[in-house]
């Protein structure tokens, strides 16, 4: 399965039917980050962008999972095919029974 990125443009002015389904789209997000389908999820400081790698098989794949997304009507997405993503695994310390 291959990972890709999407850059996500957003309205410059949003509205309130836009910012009434910002709950929803969150709760969207959480739940494909637990069935893996989405790797990460960021949005820019000035929130004109968002980005996400998302896993598939291919681009279709990939477009029809985020046309999942609650705010997809006011999105403008680009997605590229990813060769690789080194990501920073959260990593604990070991636990020593000592």
């Amino acid at each position: 399965m291959s990972q890709y990125m999407v850059e996500i443009m957003l309205p410059a002015v949003m509205s309130e039917e836009f910012t009434g389904k910002i709950p929803a789209q969150k709760k969207k997000i959480n739940e494909m980050m637990e069935q893996g389908q989405l790797m990460s999820y960021a949005l820019s400081d000035d929130y004109s962008k968002l980005w996400c790698v998302v896993r598939g098989e291919s681009e279709f794949e990939v477009m029809s999972v985020i046309s999942e997304f609650p705010l997809i009507d006011f999105m403008d997405p680009k997605i590229s095919k990813l060769m690789f993503n080194n990501v920073v695994a959260l990593r604990l310390p070991m636990f020593s029974l000592n």
